[in-house]
């Protein structure tokens, strides 16, 4: 059996796993309140430094969680002695599965009040994979498996999360979303931010035709705005060097698509 003194033994990782619990108590209780419970945001408190504030410890703590597992789980490590020491391991991975869970509805009401951005759809994916480890966490205490499995299998996710995410169009998913979910379309929400879907380059000019198809008439000033923006990235797409070497299968999708007639008659 280990020292029970050693710097990562027995009661220091028992003092440590007391104390992470009991802070992130006070934490889940918090989102219990604000979160899940419908409570009004405190004073001068924005959905977007809410967001923050969840984003950011959910880093911090996914890392402590795989770290504690690693350490307390080993093969011969303190987990394998001490049932009290395996208990609070599985309470604070508990304990993260929840403030994951409440970090993407922080992200949800961020994105409902500020529309969707790239930067947001990346925190998602973070949290995606954050999930995805604590499932992976889960599943090497369940199944005993070793600590070298639990690091290849996050390994695994992270590439398979980055490999699919090489084939997804962001820009224009993110536009069509705010399109639908503008204040103009849905009656609900942030109007479009039409500066930062131009930002977004000429991959957003489907989704601008689709917000001018449904936007009401009566709208005059904002039609105008979405026609000059969407006239000034279809002139900057048809100015792009044309040789093979430049050639994407997004770009000549969007080319396509500019030379239907129905996008032409725009």
């Amino acid at each position: 059996m280990p020292s029970r003194n050693a710097p990562l033994g027995h009661a220091s990782l028992l003092r440590s796993l007391v104390l992470f619990n009991a802070v992130f108590a006070v934490q889940t209780l918090l989102d219990l309140v604000y979160l899940w419970g419908g409570a009004d945001l405190p004073d001068h408190m924005s959905h977007a430094e809410y967001a923050h504030r969840g984003a950011y410890p959910l880093i911090a703590t996914a890392l402590l969680a795989a770290g504690f597992v690693l350490v307390a789980m080993r093969r011969g490590g303190p987990g394998d002695y001490s049932p009290l020491i395996r208990g609070l391991v599985h309470a604070w991975i508990a304990q993260n599965v929840l403030l994951c869970l409440s970090s993407m509805l922080r992200l949800g009401l961020y994105v409902e009040a500020y529309s969707l951005t790239e930067l947001r759809v990346a925190a998602g994916l973070w949290m995606g994979l954050v999930a995805i480890g604590l499932v992976l966490i889960l599943l090497r205490i369940l199944l005993n498996r070793s600590n070298q499995w639990l690091i290849a299998a996050n390994l695994a996710s992270l590439v398979t999360v980055l490999y699919i995410s090489a084939f997804i169009n962001f820009p224009a998913f993110i536009a069509r979303f705010n399109v639908y979910h503008s204040q103009e379309i849905s009656q609900e929400g942030p109007p479009l931010d039409l500066a930062y879907l131009s930002s977004l380059g000429p991959s957003v000019i489907p989704a601008l035709d689709l917000y001018l198809s449904m936007l009401p008439e009566h709208l005059i000033d904002r039609r105008s705005e979405a026609v000059t923006v969407r006239y000034y990235l279809a002139r900057n797409f048809g100015m792009r060097r044309s040789d093979w070497r430049n050639w994407t299968f997004r770009a000549a999708r969007l080319e396509s698509y500019l030379l239907a007639p129905a996008a032409i008659a725009r």
